[in-house]
């Protein structure tokens, strides 16, 4: 197997630079097996911010998704296991031609990511990856073989964005929910759990309904679990929502600050009466809906999240940020990584790591100056790409500069 082996290393200044380094939760060293364009690479790097720059299709984003699946679900991307796995013919093409070769067999290939993590108590040994045998994802810790994904998120929390992401303003609603349940799962460990029972539930109900099958007892099992599991995750979802907004209240940073809000049936009923109260509406939604046909909006998978710019004094202030425009949507989503990176320190005692794909685009030059000195400032470990290294200047030695060239890692020269 060919292999890329990198070690980054660091002066003694250049460590001090970086604040509270012994209390970081980082990754040390990245190795990754059969992922995406890389046949096998070993990287080891410090707890400094990452930058990675290149051409379009040269590899970086998908080091950024390797770093993702660390955490719970299918990876910045959010693509199916089997899909990810590598195969010549892709790894020639590089990323910008993806969807054109969709037709080829790139499907079922096993892969395998592993990192060592540095962390205040010491090194921990975390690894995942997809087996073409298994029907779900491997995941180790030290070793040992865990349950799931959720195990590694007890070790790192990871927050991202991509551009992608750029239209969540603008997308439809299950868009933004799966945004708010990322950053909640990595405070609150049991909300996959909850979000898996509730999709669950809601998907063999569904196919009953469109079967038309299942008696009483079936269908009113079903509509338990989805009571009970989902007030259970839009409650977590309310109480992460309210943190947040409070967080960009208290400490609204360099960035306009967004004020969320969720509007829905259920989360309406959240403010209304007490959850055991809640749980039992939803049932009895759940039951008017399958006996009459009517749509009653019940359930959290029905739920939005709407965001105003909160920035007194601005021309865009109290708007929806739906009708902001490009670069203050961009600004308000960097505003919302911060204060969750900010609420995961105050709760678990340290950042997430940071992955930041594009980050620079749409921001201006007094933006990326403030977003490179929030993310030392918080002492997160950030990784970061983009096409044109003089982007990054203001990092100068603060961060660790690297060069990808289809599929290849060159050490790269701070451009300050």
């Amino acid at each position: 197997m060919a292999s890329t082996a990198m070690h980054l290393s660091s002066s003694p200044a250049m460590r001090a630079a970086s604040p509270a380094a012994h209390d970081r939760v980082a990754v040390g060293r990245l190795t990754l097996t059969d992922f995406r364009s890389y046949r096998g690479l070993r990287l080891d790097v410090d707890a400094r911010p990452v930058v990675l720059t290149g051409p379009n299709g040269a590899g970086k984003t998908n080091l950024l998704e390797a770093v993702s699946f660390f955490a719970p679900g299918r990876g910045l991307r959010g693509v199916k296991l089997a899909d990810v796995g590598y195969a010549p013919a892709r790894a020639a093409a590089g990323d910008a031609r993806n969807q054109e070769l969709k037709g080829q067999d790139f499907k079922g290939h096993s892969w395998a990511v592993a990192a060592t993590l540095t962390t205040p108590d010491g090194p921990v040994d975390i690894g995942t990856g997809f087996d073409a045998g298994e029907s779900r994802r491997l995941v180790h810790v030290n070793g040992e073989a865990a349950k799931g994904a959720g195990a590694l998120g007890q070790h790192l929390g990871i927050v991202w964005l991509t551009p992608a992401m750029d239209r969540l303003f603008t997308d439809g609603p299950g868009s933004r929910r799966r945004f708010i349940d990322r950053l909640v799962t990595t405070l609150d460990a049991d909300h996959a759990g909850r979000t898996a029972a509730y999709d669950h539930a809601y998907r063999q109900r569904l196919r009953l309904l469109r079967d038309g099958g299942g008696d009483e007892t079936w269908f009113t099992s079903l509509e338990d679990t989805m009571a009970r599991h989902g007030v259970a995750l839009a409650a977590a979802r309310h109480d992460f929502v309210e943190r947040l907004n409070r967080e960009l209240a208290v400490s609204p940073g360099p960035f306009p600050a967004a004020h969320l809000t969720l509007e829905g049936t259920v989360d309406r009923w959240l403010t209304e009466m007490p959850a055991i109260d809640a749980e039992d509406a939803v049932r009895r939604s759940l039951m008017t809906e399958r006996r009459t046909g009517e749509d009653t909006g019940a359930g959290p998978h029905r739920s939005d999240v709407a965001a105003i710019m909160v920035a007194p004094g601005h021309a865009s202030h109290a708007q929806a940020a739906a009708i902001c425009s490009t670069g203050e949507q961009k600004a308000l989503l960097v505003s919302l990584m911060l204060a969750h990176a900010r609420l995961q320190k105050e709760q678990r005692g340290h950042v997430p790591v940071l992955l930041l794909d594009e980050i620079t685009a749409h921001l201006d030059p007094d933006r990326r100056t403030a977003l490179f000195d929030e993310i030392l400032k918080l002492g997160a470990q950030a990784w970061m790409t983009g096409t044109d290294i003089s982007l990054f200047a203001g990092l100068g030695d603060r961060a660790q500069f690297l060069t990808v060239q289809n599929g290849a890692l060159i050490p790269g020269i701070s451009p300050a």
